[in-house]
This record gives C-alpha cells, structure tokens and sequence, in this order.
C-alpha cells in the first residue's frame, strides 16, 4: 500500500482525512485571515489532533498553502473558460464562473485575497500568484469590452487613448466583484444561479437607463 492510500485516523483513508482538515482550515483561514487563524482550533473543529495536521502538512504555512492551491485550483480554470465568451457578455459569464466556483467554498476568495497576509512572507508571495492571474484575466476583459464599445459608441462620443478608461472601468470591476463576494458570504442562503440572476437583474436595469447613453449638457 502507498504512502498516500494509508488509512488516517479512525480508520479514515489519508486523502480524505486530508480534504476534511483542509475544508475546516479554509473556514478558518477565510473567516479570521491568516493572521489569526489558530491550528489547534482547526484541529479540534476537524476531529484530529494537532500532531497529525502537522503530520500531513508540515507546518502552519505548509497547512495554508494547501488551502490556497486548492482554492486556486477551483477558481481560476472556471474564470478562465470565461474568457472566451464574446466582450458585451464577458462580465457576466465571467460572475457566474466565480459564482459557480465558489458554490459551498466562498472561504476560497477570502483566502486568495486575505488583507492580513504578512508582507514581506512567503504566503503573500503565493497569493500573489494567483491574485496576479485573476487580476490578469480581468485587466483583458476590461480592454476587450473597451474595444467592443468603443467600436459600437454613439456620434459625438470617443474613447480616449491613454488609457484612462481601462484604468477606472478595471478598478469599477475588481471592486464589483470583489464587493458582490462579500454581499453572498453575508448571505449564504443564496445559491450560485440566484446570484447569476440577481446580477442579471442589477446590471441589466444599470446598463438599460436612458440617461446612461445620453451625456449631461455642461
């Protein structure tokens, strides 16, 4: 038998005793930031002892860079297949990607982007990584739905070349995003198609207004 087929504790097979420490570390590393997550609580809330979760993961940092890869792992592919949907539509496939994503793991977001992570450290340098990528996805994003409105504009309107646009719609988005996460964490009796269809309802009556195609006398 392999290493890592070996029965856990309790007769428990290793990989699944594993996965079940690395749901409660997420809970714990997403709801109180690395900074204050405590491995003996972890332990305790997955029925094992301390030693063992350093057994399986060397250290607190081996513990949460676990949790962080796993999150990754879930996150980016599905923004990434996002990506292909047509610009007018990017924003929100991209929304229900995460959604879909994030669906009973909301705890994965907070921990990709923790605010408590020490800088300089390694964990905020794992993180990064992946933040990076995301942030990567959605810069493109941004300019691709530039690049479609900027063909379809209305007379009399036109974008400007330095890129101020890209700039401010970027930071609109990571903050829509990053502040429709933190409105399901505090509401987790909804599902991930509510929130696809709340945020269809939101952007469409946003996106419909009359007033938002006609620019304001000055």
């Amino acid at each position: 038998m392999s290493t890592g087929s070996r029965a856990g504790t309790k007769g428990v097979p290793r990989e699944e005793r594993e996965q079940q420490i690395l749901d409660v570390a997420t809970a714990e590393f997403g709801r109180r930031g690395y900074a204050a997550a405590s491995v003996a609580d972890i332990a305790v809330a997955a029925g094992v002892s301390k030693p063992l979760v350093y057994t399986y993961f060397g250290s607190r940092d081996g513990l949460h860079a676990a949790c962080l890869e796993r999150a990754a792992n879930r996150l980016l592919p599905a923004v990434a297949e996002a990506q292909s949907a047509p610009g007018p539509v990017r924003a929100l496939t991209t929304l229900t990607a995460i959604f879909t994503a994030l669906d009973g793991h909301i705890e994965d977001w907070q921990v990709i982007y923790d605010p408590t992570l020490p800088r300089p450290g390694e964990a905020h340098d794992r993180a990064r990584v992946h933040q990076k990528a995301l942030n990567a996805m959605g810069s493109q994003g941004v300019a691709d739905v530039l690049g479609t409105a900027t063909a379809e504009e209305p007379a009399g309107l036109t974008a400007p070349e330095d890129g101020d646009d890209h700039s401010l719609l970027l930071t609109w988005w990571f903050a829509i995003v990053s502040s429709t996460v933190s409105w399901w964490a505090d509401h987790p009796e909804q599902t991930a198609q509510q929130m696809t269809e709340r945020c269809m309802r939101v952007l469409g009556s946003l996106t419909s207004h009359p007033s938002l195609h006609t620019p304001p006398s000055m």
